[in-house]
């Protein structure tokens, strides 16, 4: 990890904690049906950093699939307790990403707030924010993929 205030996060049961960095490359709602599954919920609250900046959980504490080919995203709950734990995000000419549930941090209030809403079509419930909402498969990747970019290059 990197010398940089980080925070930690931790299961509901608390077997698997790690540190992250204090702030995220940017934070984004998932209203896939993966993200549903994922997180018995309306929706995912997900959290992106470099991989590079967060020293991974044990294997062992973390039970891992993936939902879907390519496996892309592999997906990790708590072994303990069943709750989401990690997300590890591996796409060719990107940095390694991991994706870090939002029930895993404390305080979500004192996090940045969610740069929008993506895979929208698939929601349980409408949300009445004020966050950009993007539905369909190819315009969703774009908004993640630009956000993404936009982060990396330090213009988030």
């Amino acid at each position: 990890m990197t010398d940089q205030k980080t925070r930690m996060c931790t299961c509901e049961c608390g077997s698997v904690s790690y540190a992250v960095p204090e702030k995220p490359l940017f934070r984004m709602f998932c209203h896939c049906t993966i993200c549903q599954k994922f997180n018995d919920a309306a929706f995912g609250d997900i959290f992106v950093y470099r991989a590079s900046d967060i020293e991974r959980p044990e294997e062992s504490l973390v039970d891992f699939d993936t939902y879907r080919p390519p496996p892309n995203v592999r997906r990790g709950k708590c072994a303990a307790c069943s709750k989401p734990a990690i997300e590890l995000l591996d796409t060719p000419l990107l940095p390694s990403l991991i994706l870090v549930p939002g029930n895993m941090h404390q305080g979500l209030n004192r996090l940045p707030a969610a740069k929008g809403h993506v895979f929208y079509q698939s929601r349980m419930a409408d949300f009445d924010d004020s966050l950009p909402k993007h539905s369909g498969y190819l315009n969703s990747q774009l908004v993640f993929g630009k956000t993404l970019l936009m982060a990396l290059l330090g213009r988030a």
